[in-house]
């Protein structure tokens, strides 16, 4: 199983890209996202892979960030996603956005991506909802103190702009959730509790 490349970049498309490890080329499929950040040709590159194995083929699919891998490897759970419809997903919007209307229950926001239709969107909202929200809960789990510090908020915050709210919203849903919630100082509960506030 390959886990990352690193090389030169030999050959690039929006599609898909050869890097040269060693004299060797490797040839990965990519959404229009990682080809934005690639350097340009032989220039060095690290790729993070996901290796898909089936008992007629396979294929290598690379990412820029461990953000994107991660939504990918989530998105080809959901019925109806296979590799190849989870890299046009990528490709049709940033992943924070995805991730965002995913949490946020926007459908209309996830069939305006090319090859996603009314009912995929819905899957993927049910199916996927609680894991990144739980996905954003272990990135934040943060350690409890006394009560709800600046730098407590300012990582719930955080953790819900990386789901692609808006930074005032985010703002606003954490204060109230502070205010309103037994948090403790709490970064996963604060994140929990401000996500019940936006949904509503």
């Amino acid at each position: 199983m390959i886990a990352y490349l690193k090389g030169t970049v030999h050959d690039k498309s929006p599609e898909q890209l050869i890097v040269d490890v060693h004299d060797v080329g490797y040839q990965l499929e990519i959404s229009s996202q990682t080809y934005q950040e690639l350097p340009e040709d032989g220039d060095e590159v690290k790729l993070l892979v996901y290796h898909h194995i089936t008992d007629n083929d396979q294929r290598l699919f690379g990412f820029v960030s461990q953000n994107e891998k991660d939504l990918f490897e989530l998105l080809i759970t959901v019925k109806g996603v296979g590799p190849k419809l989870g890299l046009t997903i990528l490709s049709g919007l940033p992943a924070e956005e995805i991730t965002g209307a995913i949490v946020q229950k926007n459908k209309s926001t996830l069939s305006k991506i090319k090859g996603i239709g009314k009912k995929t969107a819905e899957r993927m909202i049910l199916e996927l909802k609680d894991k990144i929200s739980d996905m954003v809960d272990a990135t934040y789990s943060g350690t409890p103190t006394s009560n709800v510090s600046g730098d407590v908020r300012d990582e719930a915050i955080s953790a819900l702009q990386s789901l692609g709210f808006k930074k005032r919203d985010s703002e606003e849903a954490v204060e109230l959730a502070a205010r309103n919630g037994d948090i403790d100082g709490n970064v996963q509960e604060l994140v929990k509790k401000a996500l019940s506030q936006l949904d509503r």
